[in-house]
C-alpha cells in the first residue's frame, strides 16, 4: 500500500486553506471585538498575513508548479512588505490624534517623539548669522577666503 505524492499535497493543502481561513476568520473577529486601535490593528494585520499565507501555501501545493504559483509567492511577497508599513502608518496617524488608549499601554516611546515634533522651536538650525558679519562662500571654512585660481 503505498500513498500517492497527489494525495499527500492535497491533504497538506487542505491543511493550510483550513488554517488560513480560520486567522483570516480570527482577524476579522478580532477588529470588531478589541477595545482600542492598536489591539485591532494587532488583530487586522498579524494573522490576517499569517492567514493569507497559509492560503496561498495551500493553493500552491494544488495548482503545483509553474507560472501561477510565481503569481502566489508575488501576492505572499507583497502582503509581507505592505502590511507592516501600512499598520504601522495607521497606527501613528492615530496615536497623533487621540485615538490610543493611552491607559493601555505598557511603554510609551512615542511621546517624547511626538512632543519634540510638535514643539515650535526649530531642531538642529543653525544660528542665524547677524548682518554685520560676512557670511563664507559656499565650499570654504569661516575665516578662510575663497580660492579663485
Amino acid at each position: 500500500m503505498s500513498i500517492e505524492w497527489t494525495t499527500v499535497a492535497d491533504v497538506i493543502a487542505s491543511v493550510c486553506m483550513i488554517g488560513g481561513a480560520f486567522l483570516a476568520f480570527a482577524a476579522g473577529v478580532g477588529v470588531l471585538r478589541f477595545p482600542d486601535l492598536l489591539s485591532r490593528m494587532h488583530a487586522g494585520t498579524k494573522p490576517q498575513v499569517l492567514g493569507l499565507v497559509l492560503v496561498m501555501i495551500g493553493l500552491g501545493l494544488r495548482i503545483g508548479p509553474g507560472p501561477e504559483a510565481g503569481a502566489l509567492v508575488l501576492v505572499v511577497l507583497f502582503q509581507l512588505i505592505t502590511a507592516p508599513v501600512a499598520a504601522h502608518m495607521v497606527g501613528r496617524a492615530g496615536y497623533r490624534t487621540g485615538k490610543v488608549r493611552k491607559d493601555l499601554l505598557v511603554v510609551d516611546e512615542l511621546t517624547i517623539d511626538q512632543a519634540r515634533a510638535d514643539s515650535t522651536e526649530p531642531q538642529n538650525v543653525a544660528p542665524p548669522v547677524p548682518d554685520n558679519e560676512q557670511r563664507p562662500e559656499p565650499g570654504t571654512r569661516p575665516g578662510e577666503k575663497p580660492d579663485f585660481d
